[in-house]
């Protein structure tokens, strides 16, 4: 497995999607069999292949789309936090952009902080613009799915009126490597590894809201636009990081975010 993260072949029906930097030029491609290939246009704007292929080995693997906006649900998993009732809705906060992290990217522990927490998460793409979406329709607005890590600063969540630092730190938002469209986002498995040892492990299907409830229940409030990304969630009992540490988030069908901690 290479620095970026393993992307995991294409199955009927499934693509990946990835945004990358070669020889100078950032383009968003198609990712296969450890090869991608270069699309033109916009990768909201039914972009086509125009060149490739080219060895995964050779690019550098960026973050998969530029977001205007973060949104995470902060209890999705019943067994997250067991002692709390189940929400009437997806409590959802922000994060800012500038909290976005690339594959390979190295997670910064910030001064101040004595208990750094990675979460696993699976992570909604949103494709076209979205604005009082409702549930039935939700589906035809979500471009495709991938890996987040969730990074939470716990001491600064649990004494802050606010989780603007306790989850928006810079590096706090790793999310990659790629976007698979055409899976059932309401049924994968999701794994996250600190040095290899697995520490959370738990199906989608285990969400208290699915994906389409959640981008619905925002889209009330909060225009989505193509390129978006919600962070859904993330299942049972977190586990501190440390510098030299190695996280990996893998979903089922779309490959492993992996990141170093210092």
């Amino acid at each position: 497995m290479n620095i970026f993260g393993q992307i995991c072949p294409a199955s009927d029906g499934v693509l990946h999607y990835m945004r990358f930097r070669y020889q100078g030029q950032i383009s968003y491609g198609i990712g296969q069999d450890q090869q991608v290939y270069r699309l033109q246009g916009g990768l909201f704007e039914n972009p086509r292949p125009v060149s490739g292929p080219i060895d995964i080995e050779d690019v550098e693997i960026l973050c998969p789309c530029e977001p205007t906006k973060i949104l995470a649900v902060g209890l999705n998993y019943a067994n997250h936090m067991p002692d709390r009732p189940r929400p009437v809705n997806p409590e959802l906060f922000f994060m800012p952009v500038s909290a976005l992290l690339a594959p390979g990217g190295t997670i910064m522990i910030p001064p101040g902080t004595s208990q750094c927490e990675a979460e696993g998460e699976m992570v909604v793409v949103v494709g076209k613009k979205a604005k009082g979406v409702p549930v039935e329709k939700a589906g035809q607005y979500i471009f495709g799915v991938t890996c987040g890590n969730d990074v939470s600063a716990r001491d600064w969540q649990r004494k802050d009126l606010q989780w603007w630092r306790a989850k928006g730190c810079d590096t706090f938002a790793p999310f990659g490597p790629v976007i698979a469209t055409g899976l059932c986002y309401d049924d994968l498995l999701l794994t996250t590894r600190i040095n290899g040892h697995i520490c959370q492990q738990q199906r989608t299907s285990e969400m208290l809201f699915n994906a389409c409830q959640i981008l619905s229940f925002a889209s009330q409030f909060v225009t989505l636009m193509p390129g978006d990304i919600i962070f859904t969630g993330t299942p049972g009992e977190t586990y501190r990081i440390i510098p030299g540490d190695v996280v990996e988030v893998e979903l089922e069908g779309v490959g492993v975010l992996r990141n170093i901690v210092a």
